[in-house]
């Protein structure tokens, strides 16, 4: 089996003119620090013109929103508690966004159901990172619910949203072993450092064009099999 990802800088071809995304976060920003770190170390600005256009939270306490700004990327806050229905707070959401305007909108962690009318306004440029290998354990509590069931794989996916709660077309993903005795803090450490390898990989083939939505499916031109589902030791 393919070893785990390893952060590694891309041999596929420059792309001209810049590339924004905006991260959506609701909590820590472990994700986001992480493909803010590999844009960084491997050169992605010089690559491909990357900017990060924005970092919007709906959490004023979101910590994430300090690497955001640790890392010199503008740190927004829209509370959702301010909006009377989840339409309302969506609709403002995506007005902010696209006032950025970016290339690439990227779920790191936000914590809430995105409506419809949301999904079908961002189609084909919305990611979502998820703590499980969908469609297995869409939703919350994947570690525990994995550990509960008995499974023997579990891990992270990156996909293009849709208006299913955690559905949409699957980008990548990385498996990670479910050893005997594990607990759901260690099984959770494990994940998530796959997770920190498998976003900036994705963002990355999108932003290159190397990955593209063609209806309901996702199309890797380049991109060997290996690199799509990747299995940790």
């Amino acid at each position: 089996m393919p070893r785990a990802m390893k952060a590694e800088r891309s041999t596929g071809s420059k792309s001209t003119g810049s590339k924004s995304i905006l991260c959506l976060i609701s909590g820590r920003g472990s994700n986001l620090e992480a493909l803010l770190l590999a844009a960084r170390d491997e050169g992605w600005q010089a690559d491909f013109g990357f900017q990060a256009a924005a970092v919007v939270s709906n959490r004023p306490d979101a910590p994430g929103l300090q690497v955001a700004r640790a890392h010199g990327v503008p740190a927004v806050v829209l509370p959702h508690a301010q909006f009377t229905s989840r339409e309302a707070f969506d609709a403002a959401l995506s007005d902010l966004v696209d006032a950025h305007r970016p290339d690439l909108i990227v779920l790191a962690g936000f914590m809430r159901v995105l409506t419809p009318g949301f999904v079908a306004r961002q189609r084909g440029r919305l990611i979502n990172i998820h703590p499980s290998l969908l469609p297995a354990f869409a939703g919350l509590d994947t570690h525990r619910r994995a550990l509960a069931a008995g499974v023997r794989l579990h891990g992270a996916t990156v996909h293009f949203v849709s208006d299913q709660v955690d559905g949409g077309p699957i980008v990548a993903q990385a498996a990670v072993p479910v050893w005997p005795g594990d607990t759901e803090p260690a099984l959770a450490a494990r994940v998530l450092a796959q997770e920190h390898l498998l976003l900036p990989r994705c963002v990355r083939w999108i932003l290159e064009g190397r990955v593209r939505l063609d209806g309901e499916r996702v199309v890797a031109d380049g991109i060997a099999p290996h690199e799509l589902l990747v299995f940790a030791r």
